[in-house]
């Protein structure tokens, strides 16, 4: 599948998911998440960075007055961005774009947050590595998703639906974020997981010397 082929399959699965993600999401935060969000944005500073930023759900975890850019590739997610944004009082800077091709110079920004997102990204290597590159000297990566289980139950079940949610949303249930982000060049500086090994939140810096 070629690259836009796949940005045309990911835009169709959130053209179809976008109504309903928010109630799905505020699920998912309460059982699994456990206050993750506001562990996550309160540590963005500077010039920040959202990568799929999806509808929002984020916006209100920032400190005030955060200097904030935001892209997704789904211009049905981001449609509610924009309107979450102006109900906040928000001002962010929110345009469609690929994860794995940002549209900005190196060294952009001070810190770039990924919320439960790496796990539909279908390169999610080029995405760590896209981050790195915007990502200014000794800038911070903020990152939380679901990842496989250290727990061999729930690893097991992760494994038994992998095939079915690729199927149906390209929704990853075994990777490990933690890998990329060291072999992409980042100091991972703090870990924490929690929810039986299926949620873990990475703080990283990318080195001061490039």
């Amino acid at each position: 599948m070629t690259a836009r082929d796949q940005d045309l399959r990911t835009q169709k699965i959130w053209a179809r998911d976008a109504p309903h993600y928010d109630g799905w999401m505020r699920r998912f935060d309460r059982l699994m998440l456990r206050g993750g969000r506001d562990r996550l944005c309160e540590r963005a500073h500077g010039r920040v960075l959202e990568v799929a930023v999806g509808t929002g759900l984020n916006l209100p975890h920032y400190p005030k007055g955060t200097d904030l850019t935001g892209v997704d590739l789904s211009p049905d997610m981001l449609a509610r961005a924009r309107v979450r944004a102006a109900d906040l009082g928000v001002d962010a800077t929110l345009s469609e774009a690929s994860a794995t091709r940002l549209p900005f110079p190196d060294g952009s920004f001070d810190t770039v947050v990924c919320a439960l997102a790496l796990c539909c990204i279908p390169d999610d290597r080029a995405a760590v590595a896209e981050m790195h590159r915007v990502l200014a000297p000794g800038g911070t990566l903020l990152l939380i998703d679901h990842v496989i289980s250290h727990r061999f139950a729930v690893r097991t079940l992760q494994r038994a639906i992998e095939p079915l949610m690729l199927k149906l949303a390209d929704d990853h249930q075994l990777r490990r974020p933690l890998h990329l982000v060291r072999e992409a060049g980042f100091s991972v500086v703090e870990r924490e997981r929690y929810s039986f090994g299926v949620i873990e939140r990475l703080v990283a810096v990318k080195s001061g010397q490039e």
